[in-house]
């Protein structure tokens, strides 16, 4: 299975990147799956439905979320109706909406998406480990047919890189791959650990890279300048980088075979993979 994910969207500028990038990238990666974190997709802070309902249009196939999960009243009622748009599983129960989907692609092959979010730094949640194991459990890897999951891709939504580490080698045999999300960056450590699960500590963002984390770049580097409130933070409007990650899997054993980012447009360097008949990137 070939899996595309993309970073946090942000702003209009993100949505407007990944709607106009997303067909000619189908057509050259051929992913049977996109998922797409649209965290800060509206004005920068949580997601509306009306643009859930574009970025699925546009060929997105499930949405992740994160801290940013309820900054749009509207998106409550919504999730609750929508699997295709996950927030973080280790939320308190009887939050709105899931935290993972177990969905099926055009080829009837079963992937599992789950998303949980760090504590390190962020708002403290429910234990992400313990967490993402009840999830992998009710469709394991690999396992029974009807039951088990021909992939799963664990979206890791934390500040601390050496958390994003930590979870990656605690699921390292037991998923297909774990992407770290939150911090806008795109790291350079995009490898498959030692038990075959693919591996990246941030994925980076969809959005405007002449910025500060995708924010118009005066008034939030004025916060750390003056250390006051300013204005509220806007996203930055300029030409967006669509950043993200392919990953493709073994759908026999349900492990990664290669790992490549992916970076299209605005201002960072451009770079897309082509996966060979044998899974290597070039």
């Amino acid at each position: 299975m070939r899996i595309l994910f993309l970073g946090d969207i942000v702003g209009r500028a993100g949505r407007d990147a990944v709607r106009d990038a997303l067909p000619p990238l189908r057509r050259r990666l051929a992913p049977d799956v996109v998922v797409a974190c649209g965290e800060n997709a509206a004005h920068g802070f949580g997601i509306s439905p009306k643009i859930c309902e574009d970025l699925f249009a546009a060929g997105v196939d499930v949405i992740t979320l994160g801290n940013h999960a309820w900054d749009q009243r509207d998106i409550i009622p919504f999730i609750a109706k929508e699997p295709r748009l996950i927030r973080p599983a280790n939320y308190p129960p009887g939050t709105p909406g899931a935290g993972s989907i177990l969905m099926t692609d055009a080829r009837g092959r079963r992937l599992l998406v789950v998303q949980v979010m760090g504590r390190l730094f962020m708002d403290p949640l429910d234990d992400p480990f313990a967490v993402v194991q009840r999830e992998i459990a009710a469709a394991p890897l690999a396992g029974p047919p009807g039951r088990g999951a021909h992939a799963i891709l664990v979206d890791m939504h934390a500040e601390a890189t050496s958390e994003k580490m930590a979870i990656g080698h605690f699921l390292d045999g037991r998923v297909s791959a774990v992407v770290g999300g939150h911090t806008h960056v795109p790291t350079a450590d995009a490898q498959i650990l030692p038990g075959g699960t693919a591996y990246q500590s941030d994925a980076g963002m969809c959005g405007d890279y002449d910025s500060v984390i995708g924010m118009v770049k005066g008034p939030a580097t004025e916060r750390f300048v003056r250390k006051m409130p300013t204005e509220r933070l806007s996203p930055a409007g300029g030409p967006a980088t669509v950043c993200g990650i392919l990953i493709e899997t073994d759908d026999r054993t349900g492990l990664a075979t290669a790992i490549a980012p992916v970076r299209i447009g605005g201002r960072l360097a451009a770079t897309a993979p082509e996966f060979d008949s044998a899974g290597a990137a070039s």
